[in-house]
């Protein structure tokens, strides 16, 4: 079951190369990943295993700020994050929040920007190697 307001794309790639290629599109894209948060390095200094698990925190205040200026209450949200996991069956997974979700959850209507967000989020998608599932 997919969790409201998630889209989920499966990757053929390890979540390393997964990762990297990710942030190679992010860059391309003219955005700024600001923080790499990982997971399974942080569960491993308090015992208990975890298999890859890393969230990339990314965006642009070009794209960001407008929707913050309809509700700043998406700064809860905003900068965008990409979650890569790898599952039990050592399959690679990404998820990231849907920006229609997003500005509906905030109560925002900037269907220009929502719609650039969600184009812009599966083109980098679509270049780390991953497809919609």
């Amino acid at each position: 079951m997919v969790p409201d307001g998630l889209t989920i794309c499966a990757s053929s790639r390890a979540p390393d190369e997964t990762l990297r290629r990710l942030e190679d599109a992010i860059t391309s894209h003219g955005m700024t990943v600001f923080a790499r948060i990982d997971h399974a390095a942080a569960a491993a200094e308090v015992g208990p295993g975890l298999r890859p698990t890393t969230v990339l925190i990314f965006g642009s205040p070009r794209a960001g700020t407008p929707l913050m200026q309809a509700a700043q209450t998406m700064g809860i949200d905003l900068p965008l994050k990409m979650l890569v996991w790898q599952d039990a069956k050592s399959k690679t997974w990404i998820a990231y929040n849907d920006p229609a979700w997003l500005a509906k959850r905030h109560g925002v209507e900037a269907a220009a920007a929502v719609a650039a967000m969600t184009s812009g989020l599966a083109a980098i998608a679509q270049e780390a190697g991953v497809a919609a599932g």
